[in-house]
């Protein structure tokens, strides 16, 4: 049963992945959508600065399931849980944003912009504003009616190793190189310690602490995350430079400084270790193949034969 659901969610992912999209889509029905999209951003941004994080945060966990169709956004109902209440999703904040976007986009241009394209643009748009690159948002997206809680997981964990990141990967149509690039986007952000308390503590039989990470720095990591915790908000920066888009990520990865076993693998793994080296020395270059590959994941899973959402949170 598990491996026909499996195989159902690769063919799925495939064949909705065949539809073309286009950078000027609205250039004519609603020709200052990504305007309005930035403006949202950029002040939501200035009164709280989690918000680039989170929005990035959000394009990733909605591209990753269903693709990108705008799905996390749906709220549960009392039939069902949605994406966004599974547990890998808890922790994801910052959709008013999306929803103040989509209410003004509403008012400009009714029934038109939809809100696949609008987290996609957005996410774009907090890189940007982070000190990151920008890039053209290819748009046309339509949204998904099916949000399922069960669905998420499909989400790549904290704690894979390379083989099973290059596995999930794949089966969005994403290579080794995007998988790398795309790890960056941890440059962004902040973790609560139940993603890396594995790493910490009874590690295994014969290391009481991951052996890939730092010693310093996993002493630093335990004293935020003591045991017991009673602090539910503990937790680390994913780099000491968390609100700016840049390639501190990967040099901390050459010290044995990643917060997650997943990035600390990418090191460690001959497969992976190469590109992260040229990203920790060249900034350029990872800004560049950060962007290709965010086209990418854009691409994967996109409805473009479907509707668009007058409330992001509420099916048609």
């Amino acid at each position: 049963m598990a491996k026909s659901a499996s195989l159902l969610f690769l063919i799925m992912m495939v064949c909705l992945s065949e539809a073309v999209l286009d950078s000027h889509y609205y250039s004519k029905t609603c020709p200052n959508a990504e305007n309005i999209i930035l403006q949202t951003v950029y002040n939501a941004s200035i009164h709280d600065p989690k918000v680039p994080a989170r929005l990035l945060r959000l394009f990733f966990h909605d591209c990753f399931i269903r693709g990108c169709d705008g799905s996390v956004l749906i709220d549960s109902t009392p039939e069902n849980q949605a994406e966004k209440d599974a547990p890998p999703n808890i922790s994801l904040r910052s959709f008013y944003v999306i929803d103040e976007a989509k209410a003004k986009l509403e008012s400009a241009c009714p029934h038109t912009v939809s809100c696949a394209d609008i987290v996609a643009i957005a996410a774009r748009d907090v890189v940007t504003l982070s000190g990151g690159p920008y890039w053209s948002v290819l748009k046309g997206r339509k949204d998904g009616k099916i949000s399922k809680a069960s669905e998420t997981i499909n989400l790549p964990a904290p704690t894979f190793n390379v083989s099973q990141l290059i596995q999930s990967f794949a089966n969005r149509g994403l290579d080794v190189k995007d998988m790398v690039a795309l790890s960056g986007a941890h440059t962004l952000g902040f973790s609560h310690c139940s993603s890396f308390q594995s790493r910490l503590r009874n590690f295994s039989a014969t290391h009481e602490i991951d052996p890939t990470l730092e010693s310093g720095f996993a002493q630093i990591l335990r004293n935020k995350c003591p045991k017991p915790n009673v602090d539910k908000n503990a937790g680390q920066f994913l780099d000491p430079t968390s609100s700016t888009f840049d390639n501190v990520y990967y040099k901390r990865l050459l010290e044995g400084k990643g917060v997650f076993g997943s990035d600390q693998a990418l090191f460690v793994d001959s497969r992976t270790r190469g590109l992260v080296g040229l990203f920790a020395q060249d900034q350029n270059l990872f800004f560049k193949e950060f962007a290709a590959s965010m086209v990418s994941l854009g691409n994967v899973g996109v409805i473009q034969n479907g509707n668009v959402r007058i409330d992001c949170r509420v099916p048609n």
